[in-house]
């Protein structure tokens, strides 16, 4: 777990690699069941067209039908799952059967970090690579290195937008955070650095257990 910009997806690709399990997003889950044209996938983009958050109980129903198939039989990391303290409960219920969550690794990132990193970011209009003005800059600057595209920023990577971004995952996601240290199972890694160095932080993290 952790904010917009924190690289939990990097740290969570990585872990599950290195443990040997399938690393879930609930964005690919999303995506997986309306390309199959499932139940779930149907009423979940219902939702979405509106510009909706999926309720709880779809999401839950669709993540535990991923955890208690045959391939998750020997573990499984959760990438940004569960958000809101009505996630949280309800997996803990209904994981509870299978031996519940081991643990919850939460990236630690200053605000003024998370902020640069966001809108730091630049996408290519025409092939899409992604750049970001400090960490992996063009050589022209707002040119694109593969294809000589123009570069551009995501409305999602403007500072309003990434302001409120923050805001609401703080909002909705503080109480998780607090729901898991209380169970004993959370575990902070220090998000800043290189994606070698936090992943060499959340092993060291890992291996001697929660706060």
């Amino acid at each position: 777990m952790g904010p917009p910009g924190s690289g939990k997806g990097t740290q969570a690709d990585r872990l599950a690699e290195r443990v040997g399990v399938t690393r879930m997003s609930t964005g690919d889950l999303f995506r997986s069941h309306q390309e199959r044209g499932t139940e779930l996938g149907r009423l979940a983009e219902g939702y979405m067209k509106v510009g909706e958050y999926v309720p709880d109980d779809v999401t839950v129903r669709m993540v535990m039908e991923w955890i208690v198939a045959p391939e998750q039989a020997e573990g499984f990391v959760l990438d940004g799952f569960p958000r809101t303290i009505g996630q949280a409960e309800a997996l803990d219920r209904e994981a509870e059967g299978i031996g519940g969550i081991d643990r919850v690794i939460y990236m630690e990132v200053p605000r003024g970090e998370l902020v640069a990193r966001l809108t730091g970011r630049q996408v290519c209009r025409g092939c899409q690579s992604p750049y970001h003005v400090g960490f992996a800059p063009p050589a022209v600057r707002d040119v694109c290195d593969r294809c000589g595209g123009e570069l551009y920023q995501r409305d999602d990577d403007k500072i309003g937008v990434v302001e409120r971004r923050l805001g609401v995952y703080d909002q909705e996601t503080g109480p998780v955070i607090d729901h898991y240290r209380r169970a004993g199972k959370l575990i902070g890694v220090d998000g800043t650095g290189t994606a070698d160095d936090v992943e060499r932080a959340l092993s060291a993290a890992t291996a001697t257990g929660p706060d």
